[in-house]
């Protein structure tokens, strides 16, 4: 922990820059006219849908894979995961030249599970529950001694996504605030802790589905809160915060945005028609929010940055014609 009891520091986030440099790609801003419009203000989307594995995860998987010493990771890193966690461990690892173990559930998205073993990753199949997830993972790590990598609870991990807040003020140091999507929080709170460190004016808010609105409530109530239903498109955002990941949203996160669902449809097909930018639906959520009528017409801060989060979309599957 650091001295002001969070996971990570500006310091970390900084040496997590410095390491995953020579690996990480440095996503581009992107901006549209017409959503500038739209939300009345001028608007930078970070694209991290052209990061590596085709969303923000990898920064922090190579963050926490590079620091590991040689011997321990010889034996190899393991997680659990259904999505963009899975493909990002599973590159990291494959750069270091270690194993991957990740274990996925029955039910994960066939084209996922692919991605995850054309970059090497080896898939141990669980029943689709929390439980058996945690399980098997335990008993890979046992069996093969790898180190378990999560998805977002993790000191490195955290580190590693606030290296996307570096990036935005670096290039753009004039933003007022940085819209971000929360699931179990790793990429917010890595950028609220950069961001304030940086630019103590700056509002750093969380973007989250009405129907998984776990992280609101946590917020609003001081503790955290479970995750009461599962069923929003974002299926990126369907965890609870963590142990380390809940007190950076308590203390940095300025506010959780809520947003419907045919609002987060509705934003992904505006993304792809008028930017032409492949988003999936959890980086549809905080374009749904900085469009949301009651965001636009508060007039607090203008220039703000959204975190189109990752590209990842089962085109079987779209949640539109």
């Amino acid at each position: 922990m650091t001295a002001t009891g969070h996971a990570a520091s500006l310091e970390s986030v900084r040496a997590a820059a410095a390491r995953i440099a020579p690996f990480a790609r440095r996503t581009p801003v992107l901006t549209s006219t017409t959503l500038d419009r739209m939300a009345g203000r001028r608007l930078l989307f970070k694209a991290e849908v052209f990061q590596k594995g085709g969303a923000f995860k990898f920064r922090g998987a190579m963050s926490a894979v590079a620091l590991l010493p040689a011997d321990v990771a010889a034996r190899g890193v393991a997680t659990h995961s259904s999505g963009n966690h899975a493909q990002a461990l599973a590159i990291a690892a494959a750069i270091r030249g270690i194993p991957a173990f990740i274990v996925m559930p029955s039910n994960a998205p066939a084209v996922k599970r692919r991605a995850v073993e054309e970059y090497g990753g080896r898939v141990i199949e669980c029943e689709p529950t929390l439980e058996s997830r945690e399980s098997t993972a335990a008993r890979v790590v046992a069996e093969t001694g790898a180190t378990l990598i999560p998805p977002f609870d993790h000191p490195d991990v955290i580190a590693g996504q606030g290296t996307i807040a570096l990036e935005i003020l670096e290039a753009h140091p004039e933003v007022e605030a940085i819209i971000a999507p929360v699931g179990g929080g790793g990429m917010i709170s890595g950028i609220a802790i950069a961001a304030k460190a940086i630019k103590s004016s700056i509002k750093v808010l969380a973007a989250e589905p009405a129907l998984a609105d776990d992280a609101f409530r946590s917020k609003k109530s001081g503790s955290i809160a479970p995750v009461l239903r599962t069923d929003t498109i974002a299926d990126g955002l369907r965890t609870s915060l963590g142990r380390l990941t809940f007190p950076v949203v308590r203390d940095l996160v300025d506010e959780v945005l809520l947003v419907e669902e045919p609002a987060i449809v509705a934003a992904m097909r505006l993304v792809w028609e008028r930017m032409k930018v492949v988003i999936e639906p959890s980086a549809a959520v905080g374009v749904a929010a900085v469009l949301d009528p009651s965001f636009v017409a508060r007039r607090a801060f203008g220039s703000t940055a959204v975190v189109l989060c990752g590209g990842n979309v089962d085109l079987e599957r779209l949640p539109f014609g």
